[in-house]
């Protein structure tokens, strides 16, 4: 019975920590904004224990600070950060897609088409969450193969945290179609194997990204 309890906690804290990283993600809640216990409990229907797992989960990502004896708080969006995590974006990204294509075999590059394909397909029409769920796994599917485990988690962690401040961002349409015609010109140069040209192109769509994001410090 004791072992059932503990699998039951741990699946509610994970559930809940995902909900609640998705929810942090889309600006649910306000940058600075400290959490209530108390709320949190009633708006996912969730336990103490679970949720207080959850919440040092997510503490310990970087997308919320737990203050002493007073709870936890949503991180604020400075344009300092910013800078950083698209810095290190641009490095961690550019030697991961070197990599990559170096790697990737014809299973990658029937993934990464498919991928592309099914995100060029997304209007401006499809749901919100949709289309960030489709761009995250063309993203994740260009460096797929990069032969690092520890590299695309580092780079999974800076892409949340990069889009707490793009997702909030007032939309920039004309940068947008910029950047989504350089997904396929990714591809492209990935599947050419042209892994120098590549690196550029992806730190050159990641500073431009930023541009977008940064109007979320304004």
């Amino acid at each position: 019975m004791t072992e059932t309890l503990k699998q039951g906690s741990a699946t509610a804290a994970s559930r809940i920590y995902e909900t609640l990283r998705q929810d942090l993600l889309s600006g649910r809640y306000r940058a600075g904004e400290r959490l209530s216990i108390t709320l949190l409990r009633e708006t996912y229907d969730v336990g103490l224990s679970p949720l207080r797992e959850a919440l040092n989960r997510l503490a310990a990502y970087g997308l919320l600070r737990q203050e002493n004896q007073r709870g936890f708080r949503v991180l604020e969006l400075t344009r300092e950060e910013l800078t950083d995590i698209t810095e290190m974006r641009r490095q961690l990204e550019g030697m991961a897609l070197e990599l990559a294509i170096r790697h990737g075999d014809e299973e990658w590059e029937s993934q990464l088409l498919a991928a592309n394909h099914r995100l060029a397909r997304a209007g401006e029409h499809t749901p919100v969450g949709e289309w960030e769920h489709l761009h995250s796994r063309f993203h994740n599917a260009l460096v797929a193969p990069c032969g690092s485990a520890w590299l695309l988690r580092f780079i999974s962690q800076l892409h949340d945290q990069f889009d707490r401040y793009r997702r909030v961002a007032p939309r920039a349409e004309e940068l947008r179609h910029q950047l989504d015609s350089q997904h396929q010109e990714l591809v492209d140069l990935a599947l050419a194997r042209d892994a120098r040209r590549a690196r550029t192109l992806i730190e050159e769509h990641i500073t431009l990204s930023s541009e977008v994001a940064m109007r979320s410090c304004r």
